[in-house]
């Protein structure tokens, strides 16, 4: 099979962005938010959707399952107050899941939370249990910085973020480390914000001693890890001065890099410099960069093309890649697929 394991609803129905900018005004104006029961989507508005994009390019490169989550982008968690952020995360996972009861063999549902600045992120445990044993969720999208790019929340090592790292222990979950928009001009949302945001998550893990409270706890850093494995010789010396274990046993039993690298050259050194057990295919398709790129004749997010034809990986390391690895991190996954006789 091949498992991408970062995709996100950006094409969904016009009618879920025309009750965002209804709850949006209404923070503006002070007046009543609208309920979820005001907004329509029908299965046949997802299918339209889902059916000319996702599923048709999926078919295209040659993608079996995707796991599916709200648009990141949207998420916004900077928006509003933790009710603003919970009604909208309750709409946006229930449509996630919806797609996945219309196309079981293809799409398989992750959460995102309904986190808010300043708000104690235990407050988001309630929607997660919902999603894992409601839905059938088999990963959470954890934002670092709800703040939308002032980064004023504390490091994801910070004991406030434990009650989500003990549930997602309890659950056998990983979490993606995935932000959402930038209102800080200086940052460009999907250019510098998450590329930022994922080079920072693994800088303030190495810093931290996470994983000796939480030993099983698995986190995906996506769009191949930032800079961290570009950097990889840096990060390494600097957790050296810092007095800790080498990356291998300090962070690689416990977090993994997605694919979701646009270019050749990107995806040669993610897979020399990170070891295959720790790489994910993904491809966060019609997403931050959905053109053809003129040197190639092929979409830049068609990231399978880049695994096929990465010369030094062998066929049992593609296969690690493609499925293996995306069975063993996302056990609940596997369990499912298992369940299908898949």
């Amino acid at each position: 099979m091949i498992i991408d394991i970062h995709g996100h609803y950006t094409t969904a129905p016009a009618a879920l962005g025309a009750w965002r900018d209804r709850q949006i005004a209404a923070l503006q104006d002070a007046g009543p938010a609208p309920s979820a029961s005001e907004l329509h989507i029908s299965d046949d508005d997802i299918r339209e959707t889902i059916e000319s994009n996702q599923l048709r390019l999926m078919r295209e490169r040659g993608s079996d399952l995707t796991i599916f989550s709200p648009r990141a982008s949207f998420m916004a968690h900077h928006i509003g107050d933790f009710q603003t952020s919970s009604a909208w995360a309750a709409i946006c996972n229930e449509l996630c899941w919806r797609v996945s009861q219309l196309y079981p063999d293809h799409f398989i549902p992750a959460a995102m939370l309904p986190q808010s600045p300043g708000v104690d992120p235990a407050t988001c445990i309630p929607e997660l249990v919902k999603c894992v044993e409601q839905y059938g969720n088999v990963a959470i999208n954890l934002n670092p910085d709800p703040s939308g790019g002032h980064w004023t929340s504390p490091p994801l090592t910070d004991r406030s973020w434990y009650p989500i790292y003990e549930k997602m222990v309890e659950y056998d979950i990983p979490a993606m480390v995935h932000v959402s928009t930038s209102c800080n001009a200086c940052f460009h949302t999907t250019g510098a914000h998450y590329l930022n945001a994922d080079t920072t998550a693994v800088m303030q893990l190495i810093q931290g001693d996470l994983f000796k409270d939480f030993p099983t706890l698995k986190l995906i850093i996506p769009h191949g890890g930032g800079a961290a494995p570009y950097h990889w010789g840096r990060f390494r010396g600097l957790a050296q001065e810092m007095k800790k274990p080498l990356l291998d046993e300090h962070l690689l039993n416990n977090i993994y890099f997605d694919t979701c690298v646009y270019h050749q050259p990107g995806i040669d050194l993610l897979t020399r410099v990170i070891p295959v057990k720790n790489v994910l295919f993904a491809s966060e398709m019609i997403g931050a960069v959905r053109g053809i790129d003129p040197t190639t004749g092929h979409y830049y997010d068609d990231t399978r093309r880049y695994i096929d034809s990465t010369p030094y990986l062998t066929d049992e390391e593609r296969q690690q890649i493609y499925e293996g690895n995306a069975r063993r991190v996302f056990t609940r996954l596997d369990a499912a697929l298992k369940a299908r006789g898949r």
